[in-house]
């Protein structure tokens, strides 16, 4: 194995609230099933997936000198493999994320890290240029940093989640990006004809998670056009949903990098995705550092 990767995005403190359904948009009463603190936020799912795989992570994120900011600088410092850089935004970024045992969600940001340019982004320009490959998660300061990490010419990899094909903020990661994931949520009905749009603009590989249909994938083919995979998902029974779509990205990255083709890495991906779902956690590898902080 070879080369590190270099992520830039969000990690975040969440308190996680089982209920039954959704709230309905009116004044009510409900019973929760059960609720408890955890490690979130994309990014650290990623690293967390990538360093447990044993590649070489480094992670840059947000986070404020609160309790919360501390809980999780004590759990991350102690991932091996993972090389945890701590930017100063004020605050930890905080959710409530009401879930239901069918995988929906709903996510309540309760507090936000402030973004400004800093110091901090020299040191991530620094690290890129040596990357493997950059994992690029959506936020202002990875936002901020495309121009650099374009510069490095190393692979940009990005997740835009569940984008609508809309929203203009997701723009320059999915033009700056070498590989692209994303989900079907809110693409509107078929995601490939999207998927194609992004290969035909220059994009070498771009994969969208289907829950538990697996994931469809789509690879630029060198002479023009696209190559289509797909990948079932592996049976488990779930847990919980939250980072396995992060994991999926890790197992696929990884595999990449190791020389894997397509389908291999795929597979990979959808192993990563299924051991997360059987842990209330965004991986396997906090379940007793998360404990222990308690």
């Amino acid at each position: 194995m070879s080369g590190k990767v270099v992520i830039s995005g969000p990690a975040s403190w969440n308190r996680i609230v089982l209920l039954e359904h959704l709230p309905d948009p009116v004044p009510h009463m409900q019973f929760a099933l059960g609720d408890y603190e955890t490690v979130g936020g994309t990014s650290a799912g990623k690293a967390l997936g990538l360093a447990a795989l044993g590649r070489e992570v480094e992670l840059f994120t947000l986070m404020g000198p609160d309790a919360d900011g501390e809980r999780l600088r004590g759990i991350l410092e102690r991932v091996p493999g993972l090389a945890l850089h701590v930017v100063d935004g004020a605050r930890t970024e905080r959710h409530l994320n009401l879930m239901t045992p069918h995988g929906e969600r709903v996510s309540l940001y309760l507090s936000t890290p402030d973004d400004a340019p800093s110091s901090d982004d020299a040191r991530l320009e620094a690290e890129m240029e040596g990357a493997a490959a950059i994992v690029l998660d959506l936020s202002e300061r990875s936002r901020r940093m495309i121009p650099d990490a374009r510069a490095s010419g190393r692979p940009v990899w990005t997740d835009i989640h569940d984008y609508d094909g809309t929203a203009e903020f997701h723009r320059p990661f999915i033009d700056a990006a070498e590989a692209i994931f994303m989900n079907a949520d809110r693409i509107g009905g078929d995601p490939l004809p999207f998927m194609r749009h992004c290969i035909d603009e220059g994009a070498r590989l771009v994969v969208c998670t289907l829950g538990a249909e697996g994931a469809v994938a789509l690879s630029a083919l060198d002479g023009g056009g696209a190559s289509e995979h797909r990948v079932d998902a592996v049976p488990v029974e779930v847990v919980d949903t939250n980072g396995a779509g992060d994991a999926f990205m890790s197992g696929v990255l990884h595999a990449t990098l190791n020389g894997a083709g397509i389908e291999e890495a795929l597979e990979l991906g959808a192993r990563q995705a299924a051991s997360v779902l059987g842990t209330r956690h965004l991986h396997a590898t906090l379940d007793a550092l998360v404990t222990a902080v308690e």
